[in-house]
């Protein structure tokens, strides 16, 4: 047999293309000059001991007048809180990789003042990598501004000082750093003894007077492992104070034996028992009575909602050596309040923080974000009474909202609630898929993110750096990771792959920009080879590699062999890439690509069954699957694999499927039936969609937001995960009856369905918002649609012919009869 035949039958790539990497995507602006004068800083080296590491810093400067603008720019790897003049500015930076650093721009303005500045700085670094971070054995803070003749700069020597920009650093004291972590994906447990470091050493009259200069600084502001750096390209985080609403419950009881020993905070305090009996009190101020040596009391309290936020602590009366801690968690159990606490899940949720106290009045802000509804706190020996007041610092991405939903059935507004709610905890620095579990940027899940930020919002920043993120982490045989970036080299999805070309599409049809496709043409083109390898030399269909995690959903879907789902969806990235080709003048590669997708096609078509409907694929032994899944057919659909047929999977299958009527051995999960719903709405059938959305989305109202699966199937999983929020978007499709049909929404279909009493919609455009509003009345409907300028419509209603309304418009008609 020929060799090279034999390599790509066997799943491998020749031996030329094996183990390449795609260049890097050119950062985004450029890197000011100031910011080349400045230098990495760490306490000591740079790459030494940095497991759980935190470093304070401090630099005094001079302003002889103020500024108009104070452009501060600044980085750290991995991460920082910046203070100034002992007030809070803003923590960063963004999720990045090493190679092209993002760094953020500041306007320190409103902190300035004339005469003695303090610039102070938290950062930390884990000293490993993360589902959100990637170590490269460095750690460093960077900054860098100028303002007239004053010039910041972090690295200066002694004698290199320029306007008094001395900086001071130290490892942070009274951290304790052997802890585990919060989470199998994220960050260690804080534990911080505040006798040791006090929390006023962001204040300009702390006395450094005992810290060092700097220990250690880079050679360069581009040394390795940071080659390079680039601007964040998506706003600041929105940072607001977010209080309990209520207070649950009391506990107490005696200390563990090791309970200041123990490396997991969590589960110790899981340990002494978390029931709580109902208490009445205010839960911003809470009053812990006097415990006594070796012992415990707790209070439970209710953000009203999940949160994200970073936990902060104001402690008052305390007497010195008193235990502070928080437990988070997402939800309870209603009979006596106790957290719904399991430590041997596979992710391990341990999200926990102790600090002990020194004397007086104290205010502690914990690093990091958690995502949660519930806290316990729990004070330990305590021998006089002590008020603990905790709040969040949120940290969601800025999303202003510009789209709305109102309906005559309630239950429905409070879906879409609960939805956008969703949406805005799972957008931070990040499309994420939990801010609770995980924090990761999973693919899959921020395609349905991104659709609904568009109807929410329609800002594209956050789902073009996450388009981009994901193509610069990919494997030697040209796979994206399943999120990025990760250390997770067993979340390597071929299929979210697939949704990342998708994605490159997604992008374009909202905006109308090609820029992702043009950028990221060498993570394309190596992941398209992959997947040529992998195609059955004698069937035609994309085969599993089965040293990567197909997923395609969470159910008994087909995954061995040559499943159909899985060619499906290159064929519906395939349409898609060569259609961007099109309008890009990429005349070859949009031959290339049509001509794949016509030969997948083609192999499809012997999984057609007798009646109509296509089969889940070739099983491993080399037998056609009899099944003929939800999914398949959903998939069929979308790809308008043969429209002669489509009348039979929507009878046969997604109908009796979505009505009840029916049960398949793959149900669709909460995420997937984004898919089913959108083949059923298109096809005419938003009157099924609604009576199933609201039978499984109605009990994720009462809570707040969605959970990552369907109640029947739930077990450990999170309560708050946007990939099941996109009931935003079919909510807002089926009230206002707009469908996109252009790419830049300069084309829409008007095709109303009228389903219940009335309804009004604004959906955001790049062009501007339109507003679909109607109502019924005695005789009939009174409808009426408002464009911006830029888009036009097809009006598509019962009863009238087909009419054209165009920006600036306002079309009213009423319908009689419905």
């Amino acid at each position: 047999m020929n060799t090279r035949l034999r390599s790509k039958q066997q799943g491998h790539r020749p031996a030329s293309r094996r183990g390449t990497k795609p260049p890097l995507a050119k950062p985004r602006g450029h890197v000011p000059e100031i910011v080349k004068k400045a230098r990495w800083i760490w306490p000591e080296n740079l790459h030494w001991d940095l497991h759980n590491c935190y470093a304070l810093f401090r630099c005094r400067f001079e302003l002889a007048k103020l500024p108009k603008r104070a452009p501060l720019f600044i980085t750290a790897d991995q991460s920082y809180h910046l203070y100034l003049n002992g007030r809070y500015v803003c923590r960063g930076p963004a999720r990045g990789f090493q190679e092209s650093w993002p760094y953020d721009e500041v306007d320190v303005r409103p902190f300035l003042r004339v005469g003695p500045n303090l610039i102070a700085v938290r950062a930390y670094n884990p000293g490993r990598s993360t589902f959100t971070y990637v170590h490269e054995g460095y750690a460093g803070l960077l900054v860098a501004a100028k303002w007239g003749s004053t010039e910041i700069l972090t690295g200066r020597g002694q004698r290199e000082i320029i306007a008094n920009g001395d900086w001071k650093c130290r490892r942070q004291s009274g951290v304790v750093r052997d802890t585990v972590p919060s989470s199998l994906q994220l960050f260690d447990q804080e534990w911080i003894d505040l006798r040791e470091e006090s929390p006023e050493w962001a204040q300009p009259e702390f006395d450094d007077s005992g810290w060092t200069g700097i220990s250690y600084a880079s050679r360069t502001w581009n040394q390795m492992p940071w080659f390079g750096l680039e601007p964040r390209a998506i706003p600041l985080l929105e940072e607001k104070e977010v209080a309990p609403v209520s207070l649950l419950g009391q506990a107490a009881g005696r200390d563990s034996r090791d309970v200041l020993t123990t490396r997991n905070i969590a589960l110790n305090r899981w340990q002494e028992g978390m029931a709580h009996r109902a208490f009445v009190g205010a839960a911003d101020k809470l009053v812990f009575p006097a415990a006594g040596p070796g012992r415990w009391n707790s209070f439970i309290v209710d953000f009203g909602k999940i949160v994200v936020g970073s936990p902060e602590l104001t402690i008052r009366g305390a007497a010195g050596g008193e235990v502070v801690e928080t437990f988070h968690c997402e939800t309870i159990n209603p009979d006596d309040s106790s957290p719904d606490f399991q430590p041997e899940t596979h992710c391990r949720m341990a999200f926990a923080n102790r600090l002990l106290c020194r004397p007086g009045r104290q205010i502690h802000k914990f690093f990091h974000p958690v995502g949660f509804r519930y806290a316990v706190i729990t004070v330990r020996g305590n021998r006089r009474p002590l008020e603990v007041g905790i709040t969040v610092r949120s940290t969601l991405y800025p999303m202003e909202q510009k789209g709305t939903f109102a309906h005559s059935d309630q239950g429905l507004e409070a879906i879409w609630q609960a939805c956008a709610w969703t949406q805005r905890i799972c957008a931070l620095d990040a499309y994420v898929d939990t801010p609770w579990r995980e924090q990761a940027q999973w693919w899959a899940d921020a395609r349905v993110q991104a659709a609904n930020t568009f109807y929410y919002n329609g800002d594209a920043r956050l789902f073009r750096r996450g388009i981009n993120q994901i193509a610069r982490q990919t494997t030697p045989d040209g796979l994206t990771y399943g999120h990025a970036p990760t250390m997770a080299h067993n979340c390597v999805l071929p299929d979210f792959t697939l949704l990342w070309m998708a994605t490159l599409h997604d992008h374009y049809w909202q905006t109308g920009s090609t820029e992702p496709f043009l950028d990221n043409q060498a993570t394309l083109r190596g992941a398209l080879d992959y997947f040529r390898d992998w195609m059955d030399p004698h069937k035609g269909l994309l085969r599993h590699d089965k040293r990567y995690w197909l997923f395609l959903d969470w159910t008994d879907l087909q995954k061995d062999g040559c499943p159909t789902a899985y060619s499906l969806w290159l064929l519906y990235a395939l349409d898609r890439l060569a259609a961007l080709a099109s309008v890009s003048n990429m005349k070859r590669e949009a031959a290339e690509w049509r001509a794949w997708a016509k030969g997948l096609r083609k192999a499809l078509q012997p999984l057609w069954s007798a009646g109509g409907l296509l089969r889940d694929g070739i099983l491993p032994n080399g037998k056609t699957n009899p099944e003929c899944s939800v999914h398949t057919q959903t998939l069929a659909l979308l790809t308008d694999l043969a429209a002669n047929r489509n009348a039979s999977m929507l009878d046969q299958v997604l109908l009796p499927f979505i009505r009840g009527r029916k049960e398949f051995t793959a149900r669709p999960s909460a995420y997937w039936i984004t898919y089913v719903y959108s083949a059923l709405i298109s096809n005419g059938h938003e009157a099924d969609v609604l009576p199933h959305l609201q039978q499984h989305w109605l009990p994720m109202a009462d809570f707040g937001t969605t959970s990552e699966r369907f109640a029947e199937d739930a077990g450990s999983s999170s309560r708050s995960h946007a990939w099941s929020a996109h009931p935003l978007v079919h909510l807002m499709t089926i009230g206002s009856g707009i469908h996109q049909t252009g790419a830049n929404w300069k084309t829409v279909d008007y095709r109303p369905t009228f389903l219940g009493e009335r309804a009004e919609v604004e959906l955001p455009t790049p062009h501007g918002t339109i507003l679909s509003s109607w109502r019924r009345e005695p005789k009939a409907i009174h409808a009426t649609l408002v464009l911006p300028r830029g888009v036009s419509a097809r009006v598509v209603l019962p009863g009238h012919e087909h009419a054209t309304a165009t920006g600036r418009n306002r079309f009213t008609v009423k319908c009689s009869g419905l």
